[in-house]
């Protein structure tokens, strides 16, 4: 069966899903970004132009996240402390100079730099909580709550 097309595929097709402006020659303005903090329980929305960087958006996404009292509460606020991906299943981070337009994506998850991987591997986190847990195995839990 062929399925008729709608507006946005014919429109994506012809101009491609990140085109700065319209058939009405209006340039794009603002992009409307995704962020998600790590352990945090969802994303928040930033307004950006789509010349800034991804340096510009680790500075923003800071600072709507302190500005709203967002938890979990950051104990460094300094953006050269963090790195961007494009989702947190991403092992490489984004280049800090690329601009937002080239990046291909609104959505994009902000991370703590490890400065030392060894020291914080998953695996030792989780053996040091399995150590430091009471005889109430449920405590664990409320580590996720907080």
């Amino acid at each position: 069966m062929h399925r008729q097309e709608n507006m946005p595929e014919i429109l994506r097709r012809i101009r491609g899903p990140f085109e700065t402006s319209d058939n009405n020659g209006h340039k794009l303005t603002k992009l409307l970004v995704n962020v998600t903090i790590e352990q945090s329980l969802g994303p928040f929305h930033v307004l950006m132009s789509p010349d800034n960087t991804a340096e510009d958006l680790i500075k923003s996404a800071l600072d709507v996240h302190v500005k709203e009292k967002r938890r979990p509460l950051l104990t460094e606020k300094d953006p050269q402390y963090f790195q961007i991906h494009y989702s947190q299943f991403s092992l490489e981070s984004l280049n800090p100079k690329e601009k937002l337009i080239n990046l291909g994506s609104r959505s994009f998850f902000l991370c703590s730099k490890r400065t030392n991987p060894i020291n914080s591997s998953c695996s030792d986190q989780a053996n040091k909580r399995a150590a430091n847990r009471s005889m109430f195995p449920w405590t664990g839990l409320m580590d996720f709550l907080l």
